[in-house]
């Protein structure tokens, strides 16, 4: 038995504020698409289905082809938030998550974290990239899903503070710690892509 691609919903992290950028991260041109259209494209054959969550823009978002949803809190609370949208919203038992301005995603990104949560017969795997935990590169199983909407309702917002209420594992990936860089500021964004932003 393992953790099949099929069983595995991505859900692309677009619903923050983008306050350091100015505008809506996962919407700026990015390769042949917007960013947050880069990362589906890599992460579309790793996985059996794919959702967006975006608290504004919904209707450009759409046009990526996939299911949007918004946090089920108002007021920009963050990944936790995004996090139980998304798993209220899976018909497979597990969700992955990806930032939408993380637009370097390994080809066995999702293989490297469902064998690590299997291995560990946990419930929640949590990228490692061999100095810290990247919080928002989550393996979840929907198991989770009462106790996080819980927590969250009684105002905890910290990622890292959540974990360790279940069966938790870190995955290594010091060996490509380039899966982990982001694209915050109009200056990640010219380096990245070689584009202003506009």
């Amino acid at each position: 038995m393992s953790i099949t691609p099929e069983n595995i919903t991505a859900l692309i992290l677009a619903g923050g504020k983008s306050s350091r950028m100015g505008q809506d991260k996962g919407l700026l041109p990015f390769g042949n698409s917007i960013m947050a259209g880069h990362v589906i494209e890599q992460i579309r054959s790793q996985v059996g289905r794919i959702l967006i969550s975006a608290n504004r823009n919904q209707d450009q978002y759409a046009k990526l082809g996939h299911k949007i949803i918004g946090d089920p809190i108002e007021g920009f609370q963050g990944p936790l938030a995004g996090f139980l949208a998304g798993l209220e919203a899976i018909e497979t038992d597990y969700l992955i998550t990806l930032p939408c301005d993380g637009p370097f995603v390994l080809s066995n990104y999702v293989e490297r974290m469902a064998k690590g949560l299997f291995n560990a017969s946990a419930d929640i795997a949590v990228a490692h990239d061999g100095k810290r935990l990247q919080p928002v590169h989550v393996l979840l199983h929907r198991k989770v899903t009462g106790e996080l909407k819980e927590t969250l309702e009684q105002g905890e917002r910290k990622i890292d503070r959540w974990f360790p209420h279940h069966a938790w594992v870190t995955v290594d990936f010091s060996d490509a710690p380039q899966q982990f860089d982001n694209i915050n500021t109009p200056e990640d964004y010219k380096s990245a892509s070689g584009a202003e932003v506009a």
